[in-house]
């Protein structure tokens, strides 16, 4: 077990802070009395107490003065997992690591955290209590995952004496301000393809309350330092409370006005459907580059279990989720209250 002595910082920076968990982190930082910066290719947003720095993670140049008198980096800017761009995946999470890395080195910068992906072990296959144990995946289902998977063993392997490095893997991240899995399904809700359910509905999934990843990247930060046992490590970080995955989305689905899904399709049919219509799409891609809204990735993570264990980093770093997964979604339903079936579009 490792220490469980806190190692504090002063000044951060948090790259892809203007993101979805990059601006939850940033509040996180700030309410806790961090000096914040943001580092991120566009401003979004307004902040009289944080420091704005725009710029390309994949430029040293650009990142250098952003992390000049920095102590601690969180990198959770990523491409967006809905991209399926293979060459801006590639560039971004690893190549831009690798530069987010080097100018951290050249700045003084001691500690690094990135934020990985539970999907860093996911085949497609069931995992029910997976531990940090288990192997990267061998056959990374999409693109996205077979970059964070480079990034995370960049990040790790580059833990040394003087640079502290620690990776979280969050699982199935929800919240305010959520980009992509609320406004997504209300608009496959919108175009009445929420109705089905994946196999027998009964898969168990993790989903994690974005202010508790939060909560456990600061901890993580807190507890990098000299002969720290976390240094070099990786967390799965999840609300510890897996429930079926349908039960999940239902709660979503019908708490903005919309019908439950109620029609089973199996499994094994639709994985089948969605790998030929992969194979088709790729066949197209010299005439015509199609983006399937159906794949095998996502079929097989609507159908299996998938959850994880996080006793280790409840164990090494403290961590115990501060908002439940009922909370979560409350808290979230009322922020999307908007996107609700009859409601005035958000101006």
């Amino acid at each position: 077990m490792a220490s469980r002595k806190t190692q504090k910082f002063q000044r951060c920076l948090v790259i892809g802070g203007c993101g979805f968990l990059g601006r939850h982190l940033c509040e996180g930082l700030l309410d806790k009395g961090y000096d914040v910066s943001i580092f991120d290719i566009r401003k979004t947003f307004e902040n009289d107490k944080v420091k704005f720095c725009v710029g390309s993670l994949c430029n040293k140049q650009d990142l250098l003065p952003a992390m000049e008198g920095v102590d601690c980096v969180f990198h959770c800017a990523t491409a967006s997992p809905l991209s399926n761009n293979k060459e801006l995946f590639y560039k971004v999470n690893y190549e831009g690591t690798k530069t987010v890395i080097a100018a951290c080195k050249e700045a003084g910068v001691k500690k690094l955290v990135v934020t990985s992906s539970a999907s860093v072990v996911y085949e497609g296959k069931d995992i029910q209590n997976g531990t940090e144990d288990l192997p990267y995946a061998g056959k990374p289902m999409d693109y996205y995952t077979e970059t964070k998977i480079l990034q995370e063993k960049e990040v790790l392997k580059s833990n040394s004496e003087d640079f502290f490095t620690v990776a979280i893997r969050p699982h199935g991240i929800f919240g305010p301000g959520d980009p992509h899995l609320v406004p997504t399904t209300v608009e496959l809700a919108k175009a009445g393809k929420t109705k089905f359910i994946i196999g027998d509905g009964k898969n168990l999934v993790d989903f994690t309350f974005v202010k508790n990843v939060v909560q456990g990247h600061i901890l993580a930060a807190e507890h990098l330092g000299p002969d720290s046992s976390i240094n070099g490590k990786a967390y799965f970080l999840t609300n510890d409370e897996p429930l079926f995955f349908w039960t999940f989305m239902t709660k979503i689905i019908v708490g903005l006005g919309y019908d439950a899904p109620k029609y089973n399709i199996p499994y094994g049919v639709l994985y089948v459907l969605a790998l030929i219509i992969q194979i088709f799409c790729f066949l197209l891609k010299p005439l015509k580059d199609i983006q399937p809204t159906l794949t095998p990735m996502k079929v097989a993570l609507a159908g299996t279990h998938h959850f994880y264990c996080c006793e280790r980093a409840k164990a090494e770093l403290g961590y115990k989720p501060a908002v439940s997964v009922e909370d979560g979604i409350y808290i979230t339903l009322e922020h999307f209250s908007y996107l609700k079936s009859g409601a005035k579009t958000k101006k």
